[in-house]
């Protein structure tokens, strides 16, 4: 016992003499001693307490040195436990570490350099450095260097490279007649069009003077994209849609052209292999193949995808670059390729048994992970490769598919049309093969993406699969998505069930219509509403909302009644009980047309969210509402 309390008392004296271990609070002296970095400790109590003194309270993120008043002393600086400890040299403060880092971009153009005759590999551009605002655009220090070392052939733009890497949007001087004129130079080429129909804004997605555009003599492949985004609302939900699919194509007049209507996404990959097979047994090799279709339609994610499958030559993957990729309209700016392999006997029979080995063509698995279905869609799929390069050093390799027309191997030393190695790609390769070309997507008129900025864009856009949010409104109630529209529900026996399909980004807000106005002029551009952004000086430059009236005809809860289409942010499925009309007035930005769809496209929304709804909750609170707490009204 004698020689614990010895120690003890050891450890009291040696704490007390340490400097490390005093506690000291603001204002006390042993604080500032240790802040002004002195070695000499200051005597006295290590806490103090004046009953009689205000407490003061030092906000350093709001306090401005330059506004302190005239003979005021200087706070004293915040310690709180511990030692103090000087800053480092050349350390970043809180607040520089808080600003996000501003991407500037550099170089000059020089209007004399003369324009070469290399593509951009990203979107198809002439690459140049005379002017900025022009598609190709390269930065005239960049430019040079790559032309003296060879490297234009492979190089990419400042707009694809912004694109790519920074996500950031650069205005061109290019219009809408452009991309139409680019696509002109289809209708005296033979071939196969692969029209790309995007299922999340049908039927605005198909081009109605297509037959004009390419020619009226080449047959039409529909393919519907997206799929993945779209939940299932009914165990044949895809036959459903392929055939509403079919029948806005005979209401378009694209006629007898139409050979095939079949669902896939090129992100995912889900109907891609069985596109592929269809494609080597029916075309064959008879000519050049042209994706088609509107702007935002997927376009250059399924030339990336047939870029790294079967329907692209072993050799030339490597070979074409990948066409850039992003949420806004008008990346692609001319036509990119990549050559077609010869489906030959001998590789139709390499693929079919690969197929049969990793289950390639079956049918895909489907998400049931509500994470991994925000993530990768609700179907996936898998795109294998089955002609892979096998070359070594010293091995020789024979492919009998080879030794068909146009499929020559040998080297005459010439530069294929690419500005390759011709031992990557011959001449005769290049000379006799068929390709597949993306083309510029057609710009939609009266499209709600031409009223975003780029910030905005980008949370309209669908990026994965959308969720469904349901609401129910009574008579009398409004229904915000966004400051992009409002629906107000103005006549009716009973509450509507409104199933929204839109970007989870896009914030739902349910209002009575009389504070509607009031509503919309607090919060459009804030937070609330979410989309435009930007406060009142955003708004300022946003069009009014414009009404409009639409009659819906009941047909009872397990169905909807329509779907109110709002450009390219989605649609609004409307369900109510049968016998009932509803008088909806449907509020949009001028200059953007918002329709209806009658019969709508997934019917049984409104029962798909009332199933997966515990007994416990009203509706209204499993919608995804704004979780705003303020009095918005």
């Amino acid at each position: 016992m004698l020689m614990m309390l010895r120690v003890t008392a050891s450890l009291g004296r040696a704490i007390q003499r340490s400097p490390r271990c005093g506690v000291s609070f603001v204002g006390t002296k042993a604080a500032l001693g240790r802040a002004r970095g002195g070695g000499r400790r200051e005597l006295g109590p290590s806490c103090t307490v004046e009953p009689n003194r205000e407490e003061t309270f030092l906000f350093a993120d709001y306090t401005d040195a330059g506004e302190e008043p005239k003979g005021a002393d200087p706070p004293p600086p915040t310690v709180t436990t511990g030692s103090w400890r000087r800053p480092r040299a050349g350390a970043k403060s809180l607040d520089d570490r808080k600003k996000k880092a501003v991407h500037k971009i550099a170089g000059t153009a020089d209007p004399e350099e003369p324009v070469c005759n290399s593509h951009c590999s990203g979107c198809g551009a002439v690459l140049h450095c005379t002017d900025a605002a022009v598609p190709g655009y390269l930065p005239g220090e960049k430019y040079k260097s790559l032309l003296l070392e060879g490297g234009l052939e492979s190089a990419t733009c400042q707009r694809c490279h912004l694109l790519r890497h920074h996500q950031k949007a650069v205005d061109l001087s290019v219009t809408k007649e452009e991309f139409r004129d680019t696509l002109r130079q289809v209708r005296q080429q033979r071939g196969l069009v692969l029209l790309v129909a995007d299922l999340l804004d049908l039927p605005d997605s198909l081009i109605p003077d297509l037959p004009d555009l390419v020619g009226s003599d080449k047959n039409v492949v529909v393919l519907g994209n997206k799929i993945d985004a779209i939940p299932a609302d009914s165990p044949d939900y895809l036959k459903r849609i392929r055939r509403r699919l079919a029948g806005y194509c005979e209401e378009a007049g694209y006629g007898a052209r139409v050979t095939d209507v079949r669902l896939v996404s090129a992100k995912s990959g889900y109907g891609l292999e069985a596109l592929i097979s269809v494609l080597q047994r029916t075309w064959r090799y008879k000519g050049d193949v042209y994706l088609v279709g509107a702007a935002n339609a997927g376009k250059s994610t399924l030339f990336n995808a047939l870029l790294r499958s079967d329907y692209c030559k072993a050799k030339a993957v490597d070979v074409f670059g990948e066409a850039t990729v992003s949420p806004f309209p008008g990346t692609t700016l001319n036509l990119l390729k990549f050559p077609i392999i010869n489906p030959t006997g001998y590789r139709m029979l390499r693929r079919d048994r690969r197929l049969a080995r990793a289950d390639d063509g079956a049918s895909p698995g489907r998400a049931e992970d509500p994470a991994d279905i925000r993530r990768r869609g609700y179907l996936q799929g898998h795109v294998g490769r089955t002609f892979l390069p096998r070359v070594g050093r010293k091995t020789i390799t024979f492919d009998p598919g080879a030794l068909s027309f146009g499929e020559d191997d040998n080297d005459d030393g010439k530069r294929s049309a690419t500005g390759k190695a011709s031992s990557q790609l011959t001449y005769k390769e290049l000379k006799y093969a068929r390709w597949l070309f993306d083309t510029p997507g057609i710009a939609k008129e009266h499209d709600i993406l031409d009223l975003l900025n780029e910030r905005e864009v980008k949370a309209v856009v669908p990026r994965g699969a959308l969720v469904p949010r349901t609401l129910t409104l009574k008579v009398g109630m409004c229904l915000y998505v966004g400051a992009l529209a409002r629906i107000d529900y103005l006549e009716g026996k009973s509450s509507c069930w409104f199933s929204v399909i839109a970007n989870h980004q896009i914030p739902l807000h349910v209002c009575p219509v009389e504070k509607a106005d009031a509503v919309y002029q607090k919060h459009a551009g804030r937070k609330l509403l979410g989309v435009p952004s930007g406060g009142a000086e955003r708004m300022k430059n946003f069009p009014p909302l414009v009404p409009r009236d639409f009659q819906l005809e009941g047909r009872g809860r397990q169905e909807a009644a329509a779907d109110i289409l709002l450009s390219s942010a989605g649609w609004v499925a409307v369900t109510a009980r049968e016998g009932q009309r509803p008088l909806l007035r449907v509020h949009g930005p001028a200059g953007v047309t918002f329709g209806l769809r009658t019969p709508p496209l997934l019917p049984g929304l409104a029962v798909l969210k009332r199933a997966r709804r515990r007994e416990d909750e009203s509706p209204i609170e499993t919608a995804n509402i704004s979780s705003n707490k303020e009095n918005v009204y």
